[in-house]
């Protein structure tokens, strides 16, 4: 049974709504979002692989890395391995948004959390560092057992 009734989902899905509000005012789509993300945390990687990890089709991704160099948040350069592709780098504009971003979501989770006495915030940033850490433990291994219980 689950105890959290996926509220840490829910409020997650709340700060990320207004997230993505926010950050639609600098011209930034949760799509684009998502792919600068991702060359942000893979510098170097090529268009088609950012595609393989996201899902997307080959053709939304061309059009999403031409929208997102545009608003000067992507840097391309050629690929020695490869003369057909190029490898993709996030700008300094794309590693302000991230600071942007996390700005954001900072300010919702204090203010999230003001009612708490300074104890219940100690336990409850305890808490959740312990799932935390148990979530990034089951990334790290490419969420075998998860994915075994769903198997079930």
């Amino acid at each position: 049974m689950d105890h959290t009734k996926r509220k840490i989902t829910k409020i997650a899905r709340e700060v990320n709504k207004f997230t993505v509000r926010t950050l639609k005012r600098e011209g930034i789509g949760s799509s684009e979002l998502d792919f600068i993300h991702m060359v942000r945390k893979n510098p170097g990687i090529t268009q088609g692989e950012v595609c393989k990890k996201l899902g997307i089709d080959k053709g939304a991704g061309a059009r999403l890395v031409s929208n997102i160099e545009t608003k000067g948040y992507l840097i391309r350069k050629p690929n020695p391995q490869d003369k057909r592709s190029q490898l993709l780098y996030a700008s300094e504009k794309a590693n302000h948004l991230k600071n942007s971003k996390a700005h954001i979501e900072t300010i919702f989770y204090e203010w999230l959390c003001e009612g708490f006495s300074e104890e219940e915030n100690k336990q409850f940033a305890s808490l959740l560092d312990i799932v935390y850490q148990r979530c990034k433990e089951e990334s790290k291994n490419d969420f075998q057992t998860i994915s075994k219980r769903i198997k079930e």
